[in-house]
């Protein structure tokens, strides 16, 4: 029975693996979501062998098989969607409630912002995630020794953007005289 059952659906398979690749692929533009929905057609067929027509019509039962598949696939990509568009509006108004931390000290705000991302993530993950070197190099996927070397760059970056700022003159509000000092 079981030859049987194999040989009936390797001649089903023979027989129209090519018009249901050509509906499939007429109706998708993703090669991905076509081989999907191709194979997801000949599962079903194989899982319910029993109830493909045996006589012409065949082809027209895979052709409902994939109809239904892709609908599948559309309505899934659909809630897919959705979930990400919730997410991130749900992300969005959640990060607008809670601002970025800030030192207090607009010029250590300014310095970071003035850095390359590159190292902004690099401190960012060391002092707001309080990742080691060992840690950061999983994050970035680089050895722990490219990671210390480049956290240690980025901090002389860092530090030098903050004494580069230091020597600007800064606009200050007039310091408090202290008594008996002239006006």
């Amino acid at each position: 029975m079981g030859n049987e059952r194999s040989a009936r659906f390797e001649e089903l398979y023979s027989a129209h693996l090519g018009h249901v690749t050509g509906y499939v692929r007429r109706r998708t533009d993703d090669p991905d979501d076509a081989a999907d929905a191709i194979a997801e057609t000949f599962l079903v067929a194989w899982r319910r062998l029993d109830d493909v027509p045996r006589d012409g019509t065949a082809r027209f039962y895979l052709y409902g098989v994939a109809r239904r598949t892709l609908a599948n696939q559309r309505r899934g990509e659909r809630r897919r969607r959705a979930l990400a568009v919730r997410i991130g509006q749900d992300l969005a108004s959640d990060l607008a409630a809670e601002p970025v931390p800030d030192p207090g000290r607009p010029e250590i705000t300014a310095a970071f912002r003035a850095l390359a991302d590159a190292d902004r993530e690099l401190l960012g993950l060391a002092t707001w995630e309080g990742l080691d070197p060992g840690e950061i190099a999983a994050v970035l996927g680089v050895s722990r020794n490219a990671a210390r070397i480049r956290l240690h760059r980025a901090r002389r970056r860092f530090a030098a953007e903050l004494e580069r700022r230091a020597d600007r003159p800064a606009v200050h509000a007039p310091a408090a005289r202290s008594k008996g000092e002239p006006a």
